[in-house]
């Protein structure tokens, strides 16, 4: 009996060991989220406030037929996005890309998947003046149309403290404002701070596959992704060659078909995947990810494995709209 109990002891102690070392090294590769993001020290309640009206308000498009909400929804827990493989704009088109996630935009090195903005406020200005978008003509436009309404007059001074602040500048600066509160929690978090019960037994085994497999390679820090450039296909081509990434940007041979690497955080609920939004489902988003990068074929076990993980990072923070 005391032999029976002796070896019982040493596998639990050897189990504990290993689920201490696979937290050590999660906490090494991405760690938490932090509780606030960059530049959000400066940003008031009134300043905040501000943006989140004019995220939501159509008033920004050419037809009032568009909102930032409208192809990154908040609404119900919304994942960010609009689930569709590319976003549909003010009159009826179809851009080229898939909308990323407006969840933790702010931890991110930059803004688009080419990285053609340097942060939040750059990125806003974007969509509004793009005419497949938004679509309104110009600047001047915008600002024309906001100091039309009365209560953004009202607004404006209250948070800039003088007449006439309507500008292009201090609405994207606004609507970055309360982007930069987009912070999303889930259980993955508590499991990195010490809670053993806050993933099951596969979704551990998902992370250490994940970390195992080369994964957190390019999917690192609290974000899981987010930080670095990567060229789409390094070890087998993606079948999309049209789209040529930071190219585009930079006129680099080097950045053809590169694109900045996705956050992971929430991914579960931010389908379509890729750059194109061709990729219907996160299972196939996995397998099709370790050939394209890794050159690694995964059995279905393990893309399994890797999915329930990816999905305890799904995001359980409602915003208040």
């Amino acid at each position: 009996m005391k032999k029976i109990l002796t070896a019982t002891l040493i596998v639990l102690s050897a189990s504990a060991n290993a689920d201490n070392a696979l937290r050590q090294q999660a906490n090494q590769l991405f760690g938490p989220l932090p509780a606030s993001m960059p530049g959000s020290e400066n940003d008031s309640p009134a300043l905040i406030n501000l943006g989140k009206m004019l995220y939501m308000d159509k008033r920004l498009s050419a037809n009032d037929n568009q909102s930032c909400n409208t192809c990154h929804n908040l609404e119900k827990g919304g994942p960010g996005v609009d689930n569709q493989p590319t976003s549909v704009g003010a009159f009826g088109k179809n851009g080229d890309r898939n909308s990323p996630t407006t969840w933790n935009a702010g931890f991110q090195i930059a803004q688009f998947w080419d990285g053609r903005a340097a942060d939040l406020a750059t990125q806003a200005k974007g969509p509004v003046l793009n005419p497949v978008e938004m679509a309104m003509p110009k600047e001047a436009d915008v600002e024309k149309k906001l100091k039309a309404v009365p209560e953004y007059k009202k607004q404006f001074k209250a948070v800039f403290g003088k007449e006439d602040q309507i500008t292009y500048d201090n609405i994207a600066n606004a609507i970055a404002a309360f982007e930069r509160t987009l912070i999303t929690k889930d259980r993955f978090d508590a499991y990195l701070k010490g809670d053993d019960k806050a993933l099951t037994a596969q979704e551990q085994k998902g992370l250490r596959t994940f970390i195992d497999t080369g994964c957190a390679g390019c999917h690192s820090g609290p974000t899981v992704g987010g930080k670095m450039y990567m060229k789409m296909g390094m070890i087998n081509p993606y079948a999309n060659t049209t789209d040529l990434g930071r190219y585009n940007v930079t006129k680099n041979e080097a950045d053809k078909y590169v694109f900045k690497v996705p956050m992971l955080r929430n991914i579960g609920k931010t389908a379509p995947y890729f750059h194109d939004g061709k990729v219907a489902t996160l299972e196939d988003a996995i397998k099709q990810m370790a050939w394209l990068q890794l050159g690694k074929k995964l059995d279905d076990n393990s893309v399994d494995d890797i999915a329930a993980f990816l999905r305890s990072m799904d995001n359980t923070r409602p915003v208040k709209l």
